[in-house]
């Protein structure tokens, strides 16, 4: 919302500093995204007529024009005399009145207007649109002024003082905040002041009733709570006085005639939406012409005020004159009924539409207007008569029209306000501060609210004071907050809004009252941020994606979707690519490796915690699960002078999950290798599942380079996702206390040839299990494959083995008999053989 100072000090008296008002705003909730002063760089920017206008020759879009400045461009002889110009805008004739910045003139924006050549042509200047003087979006093409407007004359004096916009982010819960008179309003609860709010009326009702000539008719009641419709005749359409085009491009609106420049004004001013019809594009039947709301057919096409054909979906509301669309409901009028040069009769709709559906309607067509995002906030259907009124008796005033008596008003179900109770020791309880009853009373009244005092007895007056430390006691507000504030529904809605005006900071910092207890992290908490810490000194770097995901990302991945549940669908998504709720990690973290791959950076070591959504059939609420997932790419470091770092791979991958693993004591820890279309996106032979005991903690892999083209990453990746709730139960918090052996070792290695199917891993198993409690360690050296020495499809493994007693020094007879026994088990059971 951009708030002009200058209309602002209309209506309520404003401090003389935009940025005090800045600070109070910020102070109570509504956040001031910039301050734009617009018209205060109009040095060297004149007032001027067009003398001529012709033909660039060397170019199809280009004019070349004489501008009459007045005394700011003299002649040799002294004399004033026009200044050649050359301009790409079609919006202007001969004899218009325009603004030009003349060769030294600094524009809004940074702009700096020198003698140039456009096309072997020289130009001395610029003629300007409203955009590069700053005073509104519109560039569509020069700015126009009035016929009498002073030729030579600093723009700045003939259009007056400057004004500054505040641009205020209006939260959706304040719907009152999107007009002017509601942030009139919101000054005046803050400082305390009186608004002044003087509204147009009516002057004089003549002709044939409204009611006579239109009827209304609400098929769809889920889409309208109310609709009026007045008719005013015989208007004059034209351009619109300077003062109200002025507001509106302060306001960031493009003026575009007078009767349509009031309803954009009104709304505005009040924050309701309009609309104005031209009367006559509605069928006459019988002398009678009829309003219908209804929900649009499957299909249906209708053409809005932009000229874009739209195809409608079931159920998007449309005004129609019974037959024949004319408005798309709450969001955009139509190209058959507007307002042209020639309109004499007009009819002004002041409806109030459904929010949601307005929402879903502006939305699914990629049409957001000023009127939609008022509508889905929730509009004041209780104003909807006198807004009508106002208008009416604008284009009464500034287009010479006759009003016709009455309006039309179908109001179904009329909204009855009502009325809450406020506490005060609830005020002082929640707020935890002592806010005075007059301060209450005094806010919510500022606000709008009707407020009545219910004081309490004295007896209990008397033991609140005391309860208080001696402060006045009061009794209990009934509060019935006005229709415009949709928001303040319950008691703590009140409250909100008398803390949020008396002033968080201005409330004292204590410590919580505990008994019996002291605060810190659960045992989870802990745990959580013990595995941040674990990755973190591996090497990687907490990152956060979002929590929505494409509907492909799954396939694009190459991930199955079994065991992962259904898609939870989001009805109202922010970002059109986003649609889903995720249902892994992988895909967001493989989207920030090819992000930093694509801008320089390609050692990426990422790792991430969040929740995965998966839904279910004839549930209301999906299943929620936790998971961990990483991901690493390029190297662990930049290459030196005398330092060069291997690409990651795999077992760089697992290396992480080892880590993790033992420093959270999860026991019987093992990998099994991964075959089969559940793991498609993993590179064939490079991926295994991480399981403890009997319990499949997750996996760990290489991304198969389809699935890395498919993201457009160049580089390996090996990444890894653990169910984080599994790996939270499977954690020790202690390990079992075991003496340490002064006695020492004897080392001895031992080469096995086995079958290529045989795994390291379980290898490993084996010679743990036979080698008893004197086998300590267990460590592969080398793996050696010879089709004439070991033989074909074989492998030799040779490990290194330690053994120890705790008690004494273990002899060669001992460590003899238990090695020949390990031997003979693993030899056994493995099928393999000792290598020579």
């Amino acid at each position: 919302m951009r708030v002009s100072y200058n209309w602002l000090q209309e209506l309520v008296d404003v401090p003389e500093s935009p940025e005090e008002l800045s600070r109070e705003f910020i102070r109570t909730g509504t956040e001031v995204e910039a301050i734009d002063t617009v018209g205060e760089s109009f040095d060297h920017v004149v007032t001027a007529k067009v003398v001529s206008k012709e033909p660039h020759p060397d170019s199809d879009h280009m004019w070349v024009t004489m501008v009459d400045v007045g005394n700011y461009n003299l002649g040799e002889d002294g004399s004033p005399e026009p200044l050649q110009i050359v301009c790409g805008a079609q919006n202007f004739e001969q004899g218009d009145h325009i603004v030009t910045a003349l060769v030294g003139a600094e524009l809004p924006g940074g702009i700096k207007i020198k003698k140039s050549k456009l096309r072997g042509v020289v130009s001395y200047g610029m003629n300007c649109s409203a955009r590069e003087l700053g005073l509104s979006g519109d560039h569509s093409g020069i700015m126009i002024l009035p016929a009498d407007a002073p030729v030579g004359v600093p723009f700045a004096e003939y259009r007056g003082t400057s004004d500054t916009v505040l641009d205020c982010e209006i939260t959706p819960n304040r719907p009152d905040c999107l007009s002017m008179v509601g942030m009139a309003r919101e000054v005046g609860a803050i400082f305390d002041r009186d608004t002044h709010v003087e509204l147009p009326t009516i002057k004089q009702e003549v002709g044939r009733p409204t009611a006579d000539e239109v009827s209304l008719a609400i098929a769809d009641e889920g889409l309208c709570s109310r609709y009026v419709a007045r008719i005013v005749r015989n208007v004059k359409v034209g351009p619109s006085p300077e003062w109200m085009v002025e507001r509106l491009a302060a306001a960031g609106v493009r003026s575009i005639n007078n009767i349509v420049d009031i309803t954009n004004y009104v709304m505005m001013l009040t924050g309701q939406p309009l609309h104005a019809f031209d009367l006559d594009t509605f069928a006459e039947r019988d002398g009678h012409r009829r309003v219908v709301v209804r929900g649009a057919h499957e299909g249906e096409v209708f053409q809005t005020l932009d000229g874009v054909e739209r195809t409608l979906d079931e159920g998007m509301g449309l005004i129609t004159d019974g037959e024949r669309p004319v408005a798309l409901a709450g969001v955009m009028g139509g190209m058959d009924s507007e307002i042209e040069d020639d309109t004499r009769d007009v009819l002004i709709e002041s409806a109030c539409f459904d929010a949601g559906r307005t929402s879903h309607t502006s939305r699914d067509l990629q049409l957001i207007s000023e009127a939609s995002i008022r509508f889905e906030r929730q509009v004041d259907e209780a104003g909807c008569v006198d807004v009508a009124n106002i208008t009416a008796a604008l284009i009464e005033e500034l287009a010479d029209g006759e009003v016709a008596p009455g309006y039309v008003d179908l109001y179904p179900a009329p909204k009855v306000q009502p009325e809450l109770v406020l506490r005060q020791e609830r005020v002082d309880l929640i707020c935890g501060a002592q806010i005075s009853p007059e301060f209450i009373e005094r806010a919510l009244t500022r606000l709008g609210c009707t407020v009545h005092v219910d004081a309490v007895s004295a007896g209990a007056a008397g033991a609140s004071a005391a309860a208080a430390g001696g402060a006045e006691a009061a009794g209990t507000f009934h509060v019935v907050p006005p229709s415009f504030r949709p928001d303040l529904e319950r008691e703590i809605d009140l409250i909100e809004e008398v803390l949020r005006l008396w002033g968080m900071d201005r409330v004292e910092a204590t410590i919580p009252a505990a008994k019996n207890h002291i605060g810190g992290l659960t045992h989870e908490q802990r745990l959580l941020r013990r595995v941040g810490a674990i990755l973190r000194s591996c090497g990687l770097n907490e990152t956060t994606t979002y929590s929505f995901a494409a509907p492909g990302d799954l396939e694009k991945t190459r991930m199955s979707t079994e065991g992962r549940g259904l898609p939870v669908v989001i009805m109202n998504p922010l970002v059109a690519e986003q649609t889903e709720m995720r249902r892994s990690l992988l895909p967001g973290l493989l989207q920030s490796v090819a992000y930093n791959n694509a801008r320089g950076t390609a050692n990426v070591h990422l790792y991430e915690m969040g929740t995965l959504f998966c839904g279910r059939e004839n549930a209301s609420l999906p299943k929620e699960r936790r998971s961990l997932a990483g991901v690493l790419s390029g190297a662990w470091g930049d290459v030196t002078w005398k330092q060069k770092f291997a690409p990651l791979r795999f077992f760089d991958g697992k290396g992480v999950v080892e880590e993790l693993l033992a420093q959270l004591r999860v026991e019987k820890v093992r990998f099994r290798p991964v075959e089969g279309d559940g793991y498609a996106f993993l590179q064939p032979g490079r991926g295994a599942e991480v399981l403890a005991g009997g319990t499949v903690l997750g996996w760990v892999g290489e991304i198969h380079p389809e699935v890395r083209d498919a993201y457009g990453i160049d580089l390996p990746v090996v990444a890894f996702e653990l169910n984080l709730d599994a790996l939270i139960t499977c954690s020790r918090d202690q390990q079992a206390y075991r003496d340490f052996s002064s006695y020492p070792a004897v080392e001895m290695d031992l080469a096995i040839v086995v079958d290529e199917g045989v795994t390291c891993e379980d290898l490993e198993r084996r010679l743990q299990s036979a080698g008893g409690k004197l086998l300590r360690g267990v460590r592969l050296f080398d793996v050696y494959r010879d089709d004439k020495r070991v033989g074909e499809g074989k492998k030799s493994m040779a490990f290194a083995l330690t053994y120890r007693a705790d008690d004494h020094t273990l002899t060669s007879e001992e460590v003899e008999k238990v090695h020949q026994k390990l031997v003979t088990k693993v030899c056994k059971a493995t099928g393999g053989e000792v290598r020579a």
